[in-house]
């Protein structure tokens, strides 16, 4: 238990021991909207109306009896309006909490609230074959969080990825690439290649019923593994892959195994026959499919009416592998909100068969452009490859500007942490449920809700702390007299682990992100108003920079962001 933690816990029983009986919670305990009212509040409301009170006759009721209290880290105590609130003694506060950073460094914040729990997170739900676009991005960053974030909370997290290798899609790439001589193919960037092909074939098989009917067959030799086919098709497969593979490493991030939907399609076929006999499927006319009106649910396809697969033909045997060979308590999923009803239809045939582990959708809004949503089939979409051109070549710019004496490694470095940042953190910044709007300049912007803002805060910290070996200062001096503003980034920063618990329990990365954004600014109006070095106050305030620092870098590592040092 943290100090912040204890320190609630021992004002709510300051409280309950006045009471009657114990009727105040430390999660009860809020942060007054106003600095002169006091550092953390008790609402007097519900409490005062069951002893037959009105909220303020309790506050000031409390007041009174409270006062005559002594405690080391409570300065005073007010009555404002129905709230009971409670001032700390700054330089307790302040130098309690700078010890704790330092003693917790990078394990500062973290919570067990998921200790003895096994999650699997699947995430990166991308269809080989196609190209990798900003709305994957939202995917890939979010799922990489939320594993981090619930590592961090005490749970043992298994990322794993999924990918549709198989499907019309794969068959439509397939037929286009037949009419391309094989000495016209790229030579790099093949997985990108298949991308475009594949908005090209979707395009030009609108209105081509002869060429549906080949996309057909080649769907169905690839299903059976028939040659060429099958060759082609692994070989193609394994450019995705590859492209794939690059994407996942530029930007951190990695998975303990990977499922393919075509691994689990023979396992479908034989579950589809035993749903079949069991009435849990029907035929209708040639096609198969799960019929859930009645549940609400509308109708689920398995077999088109030619006999290939849809998604749940896999779907379903990969949810019962999950639980059977990784022995998890919870299967999470990441997947945009179009999917929705797919999980409760999932979820539904699951059921049927007598499955009722914990399955669980974590849903998401879409990425969109200032002109509106994207479609690979449309071809109007940011691919992961141009968004991060714009980004780097901006940046480079920037940072060559900045610092015209660094190497070219060093301003490749610096710009490349710079563009990491500023993908992970918009596709984060916002509340899964609501949607993006990705605009690339604001993104890099050093002004604003932007993850350069926050790293910025870092970097001036990280200097701060260069000066002061430079002068020889390295002790363990306190702040003997913290002022309002001290005290103020004190508090803010106790209040992580709460913040990461929030965050944990809402799914919501977007919390630790708001938060970081709100002690960089905190930090940089202190920057501003106080001095540091040269201070009588220094090393003590050093300290406490060096405490806000490795917060931000803790929360920033939960968004897979890395805090520079220079910029």
């Amino acid at each position: 238990m943290g100090w912040y933690q204890e320190i609630t816990k021992e004002i709510t029983e300051l409280i309950n021991h006045e009471l009657p009986e114990p009727l105040a919670s430390p999660a009860d305990l809020v942060i007054p909207p106003q600095r002169e009212l006091g550092d953390l509040g008790w609402p007097c409301f519900a409490v005062a109306k069951k002893l037959g009170y009105l909220p303020g006759e309790l506050a000031e009721k409390l007041v009174t009896q409270l006062s005559t209290k002594e405690h080391p880290a409570i300065g005073g105590w007010q009555a404002v309006g129905p709230y009971l609130n409670v001032t700390l003694r700054g330089e307790v506060l302040i130098n309690k909490v700078i010890d704790e950073i330092e003693s917790a460094g990078s394990q500062y914040g973290s919570i067990n609230s998921g200790a003895g729990r096994k999650i699997m997170i699947e995430y990166s739900n991308v269809n080989t074959h196609k190209d990798y676009h900003i709305g994957h991005l939202r995917n890939l960053c979010l799922g990489d969080s939320l594993t981090r974030l619930f590592n961090f909370s005490g749970y043992k997290v298994i990322p794993v990825s999924y990918l549709n290798d198989l499907g019309i899609h794969v068959a439509k790439v397939l037929w286009k690439l037949n009419q391309i001589p094989e000495n016209e193919l790229p030579h790099k960037n093949l997985g990108h290649y298949l991308g475009e092909l594949y908005t090209q074939a979707a395009q030009e098989l609108a209105n081509d019923p002869v060429g549906q009917e080949l996309v057909s067959l080649i769907l169905r030799r690839l299903e059976a593994r028939e040659q060429p086919e099958y060759s082609r098709w692994q070989e193609t497969r394994q450019w995705s892959l590859d492209y794939f593979q690059k994407i996942y490493e530029e930007l951190d991030i990695h998975f303990d195994q990977t499922f393919f939907e075509s691994d689990f399609i023979d396992e479908g076929r034989k579950l589809v026959q035993e749903m079949l006999a069991k009435g849990i499927l029907e035929q209708n006319e040639g096609a198969i499919l799960a019929n859930l009106e009645s549940e609400g649910l509308g109708v689920l396809l398995f077999l088109r009416r030619d006999g290939t697969t849809l998604y749940p033909v896999a779907d379903l045997p990969l949810a019962q592998a999950k639980f059977r060979d990784y022995d998890i308590d919870e299967s999470w999923y990441v997947i945009d909100e179009r999917q929705s009803l797919y999980f409760k239809q999932l979820a539904a045939i699951l059921a049927k068969l007598g499955f009722n582990k914990p399955i669980r959708h974590l849903s998401y809004g879409f990425v969109k452009l200032p002109t509106g949503l994207m479609s690979s089939r449309e071809g109007n979409m940011v691919t992961y490859e141009a968004l991060r051109e714009a980004l780097l070549t901006q940046e480079l710019r920037e940072v060559k500007e900045r610092h015209p004496e660094w190497s070219k490694e060093q301003i490749q470095e610096t710009a490349w942490q710079v563009v990491v940042g500023a993908l992970k953190f918009e596709m984060v910044k916002v509340s899964p449920a609501r949607p993006i709007v990705f605009d690339i300049p604001q993104a890099l912007s050093f002004d604003g809700y932007t993850a350069a803002y926050i790293q910025y805060a870092a970097v001036r910290l990280a200097s701060l702390e260069r000066q002061a070996k430079l002068k020889g200062n390295g002790s363990s001096t306190l702040i003997a007299r913290p002022n309002e503003l001290e005290k103020a980034l004190a508090l803010t920063l106790t209040r992580f682990s709460e913040i990461v618990s929030q965050a944990s329990q809402a799914m919501d990365p977007a919390i630790i992100a708001k938060y970081l954004f709100d002690l960089a600014q905190e930090f940089n109006n202190y920057y501003q108003k106080v001095r540091i070095i040269g201070s009588s106050e220094e090393m003590g305030r050093l300290r406490l920079g060096a405490a806000i620092r490795q917060v931000i870098i803790n929360g920033l590592a939960l968004l897979g962001i890395k805090a520079p040092e220079v910029m």
